[in-house]
C-alpha cells in the first residue's frame, strides 16, 4: 500500500462547523473539490467557498428531513474502493463512481441533547446521527487511501500534512485519525445504547457501555508511582469538575481532583438545603474536616475553618457564592495555607488577592455548582469486574425526618443537624459528626466500629463542644448498641441525628429520652467506603 495519498476530493458534513470555513478554504486552496451536504453546503456557500452539492454525486435529493442524504452507493463506493483492486476500479468506472479521498463529518450533537434533563424522547431520536457515523467507518476502514477527520482539533494537522506533502497525507496520519474515528463512532453509541437502556430498563441495564474522553495528562494517580488521567463524560461539557476551569495555579493533581470533587457534592447538598447565605467546606483527604452555612462568605469561611483548624491546613477549599474581594480577604488572612480554593465564579480583584498570598494555589471556577449535570451512575472497578449504582442524590429533608423521642427540635438543633447529616453523608464510613452553632466541629470518619468514630468526633470538638450551644451529632447508619449514643450525649450532644432501623433502637431511644437529648430519624442510610 502506498504511504503518501493525494486527496483530490473531500466530502464535509459537520454538525460544529467550528473553523470549518477556515478548513475548507484551505483545501480549495489546494485544488481540492468540496462535496458538501445542506447546512454545510450553504454555510461554506455563504463564505464563497465553492462545493458541489451530494445531490448532484447521487442523483437523488436529501429526503425524509434530511435523514437520508448520503446513504449511497456513490458515496460509499467512492469512499469504500480500493484504489489498487482492479476488480473495485472496474466497479467504479462501470457505475461513474468518483474516489472520496477525504472525509471531515463530526455527528449530530446527542450527548449534549440528552444532557438536558427536560429534553423529549422524539427530540433525542432526531438527534441520533446515521449517516455521519456509517460514513466515518467507511473511511476508517479505507485508511489505506481515505484521511478521516472527526474534530476541529484535527484541522491544523491535516493541512500542515497535505501542504508540507504537496497535497498527500501520511499512512501514518490516516492511521491516527481512523483510531479516533472509530473511538468516536464507539463513544457515540455507547452513549445511545445508554440513554435507550434508561427508557427502557427498570433497573441498571443488562450491558454497560462507558465511554469518555481525556481532557488531561495527570503527573501521576494517587501515589508518584502510579499513572494517572482526567476523562470528561459525555454530555459534560463546561460541568462538573471534569470540566470546570482553573484560572489560575498549577494544574489539579489526581488527589486534587478528587478532593475537589468532595468539595462540589457537599457545597451543593448543603447549599441546596439551606437556601439563601453561603455554604463554605473544608476537605482533607476527601472528608469535610470543616463545614459551615452562613448568610455572608467571609463568616462561613471562617466558621469552617474553625471546626478544625488543624485538619484544615493543606486542604481544599469550596465555596458556594462567588469569590470576591471581601471573601478573597478573610481567606488569607492568617497562618492558613490551602491547597485549591472552588467556587462557582471567581472575580479578578479575588483571584489576585488569593494568587498573591500563595503562589503555587488553584483557583478552579465551576460555575454549574449549585446546579451540576444529572450524574446517571457511579461506577467503582474491582479485580476483574465493576461495581455500578445510581448516586447518592437523597435531599437533606428535616420536614420528612421522625421525631423519635426526647423533646421537639429547636430551630438551632435542625439548622445543625442539616449540617451534621451532610457531614456525615459525604465523610468515609463508618461516620459521626458533630455540628453546632451553624459549623462542624468534630468529625469520626473511616473508623471499624461507631463506637471508636463517636470518639474521635468528641475528641475533634472537645475544645468547644462544652460552649457549643445545642449540639447535634449525626450518624451515616444506625446505632447497632447505645454506647456510641452514651459517649456523644456525655460529652454535651443535645440531639441525635441517624437514620434508625436497628435491632436496638430502642435502648438508643430510651437513653435519650432519659438524658432529655432530642432523638430524629432520617430512615435513609449514607454509607461512603
Amino acid at each position: 500500500m502506498p504511504d503518501l495519498i493525494n486527496v483530490r476530493r473531500a466530502l464535509i458534513s459537520v454538525s460544529d462547523k467550528t473553523d470549518i470555513s477556515a478548513f475548507a478554504k484551505s483545501l480549495v486552496s489546494m485544488g481540492i473539490e468540496i462535496v458538501s451536504t445542506g447546512g454545510t453546503a450553504r454555510a461554506l456557500e455563504a463564505e464563497g467557498i465553492p462545493t458541489r452539492p451530494v445531490e448532484d454525486v447521487t442523483g437523488f435529493p436529501e429526503m425524509m428531513d434530511g435523514r437520508v442524504k448520503t446513504l449511497h452507493p456513490k458515496i460509499h463506493g467512492g469512499i469504500l474502493s480500493r484504489r489498487d483492486h482492479p476488480s473495485h476500479v472496474e466497479a467504479m468506472n462501470a457505475h461513474d463512481i468518483q474516489p472520496i479521498d477525504l472525509v471531515c463529518i463530526n455527528l449530530y450533537p446527542f450527548e449534549r441533547t440528552v444532557s438536558n434533563p427536560d429534553v423529549s424522547e422524539e427530540e433525542a431520536i432526531e438527534q441520533i446521527d446515521i449517516g455521519g457515523p456509517a460514513i466515518l467507518r467507511s473511511a476508517s476502514k479505507n485508511h489505506d487511501y481515505v484521511t478521516t477527520v472527526t474534530s476541529p482539533s484535527q484541522y491544523d494537522d491535516v493541512i500542515s500534512e497535505l501542504q508540507t506533502h504537496a497535497g498527500s497525507t501520511t499512512l501514518h496520519l490516516r492511521r491516527k485519525l481512523a483510531a479516533a474515528a472509530f473511538a468516536r463512532t464507539a463513544g457515540y453509541d455507547a452513549t445511545i445504547s445508554n440513554w435507550l437502556a434508561n427508557q427502557t430498563e427498570e433497573g441498571l441495564a443488562p450491558r454497560l457501555h462507558i465511554t469518555s474522553t481525556q481532557v488531561a495528562t495527570l503527573r501521576y494517580g494517587e501515589n508518584p508511582h502510579q499513572k494517572g488521567a482526567l476523562y470528561a463524560l459525555p454530555g459534560t461539557k463546561h460541568a462538573g469538575i471534569a470540566n470546570a476551569r482553573t484560572v489560575d495555579g498549577k494544574p489539579l493533581s489526581y488527589n486534587n481532583l478528587n478532593d475537589a470533587a468532595a468539595a462540589y457534592r457537599i457545597c451543593r447538598d448543603l447549599a441546596r438545603s439551606t437556601g439563601e447565605g453561603t455554604t463554605a467546606v473544608v476537605i482533607k483527604h476527601a472528608s469535610p474536616c470543616g463545614l459551615a452555612h452562613a448568610q455572608s462568605a467571609p463568616e462561613a469561611f471562617e466558621l469552617a475553618w474553625s471546626g478544625d483548624p488543624l485538619a484544615a491546613f493543606g486542604g481544599i477549599v469550596g465555596i458556594s457564592t462567588p469569590l470576591d474581594e471581601e471573601t478573597a480577604q478573610c481567606i488569607c488572612n492568617g497562618d492558613r495555607f490551602i491547597e485549591v480554593l472552588l467556587a462557582p465564579a471567581l472575580t479578578p480583584e479575588g483571584v489576585a488577592l488569593c494568587s498573591a498570598r500563595w503562589k503555587n494555589l488553584r483557583l478552579v471556577e465551576a460555575p454549574d455548582l449549585l446546579n451540576p449535570p444529572p450524574a446517571d451512575l457511579e461506577i467503582r472497578t474491582i479485580p476483574g469486574g465493576l461495581l455500578v449504582q445510581t448516586p447518592d442524590l437523597a435531599a437533606v429533608e428535616p420536614a420528612h425526618w421522625k421525631h423519635a423521642a426526647g423533646p421537639s427540635p429547636t430551630d438551632d438543633q435542625l439548622n445543625a443537624a442539616r449540617i451534621a447529616w451532610v457531614a456525615a453523608k459525604h465523610a468515609a464510613s463508618n461516620a459521626i459528626t458533630i455540628a453546632a452553632d451553624n459549623h462542624l466541629i468534630g468529625l469520626g470518619a473511616g473508623q471499624v466500629d461507631r463506637l471508636s468514630a463517636a470518639r474521635i468526633a468528641v475528641s475533634k470538638a472537645h475544645e468547644v463542644l462544652a460552649d457549643a450551644h445545642a449540639p447535634v451529632a449525626a450518624s451515616d447508619a444506625f446505632f447497632p448498641f447505645s454506647d456510641g449514643p452514651q459517649t456523644l450525649i456525655d460529652a454535651g450532644v443535645s440531639c441525635l441525628i441517624h437514620p434508625g432501623g436497628s435491632k436496638r433502637d430502642n435502648e438508643t431511644l430510651e437513653l435519650c429520652d432519659e438524658r432529655g437529648v432530642t432523638c430524629l430519624l432520617t430512615g435513609i442510610r449514607h454509607f461512603r467506603h
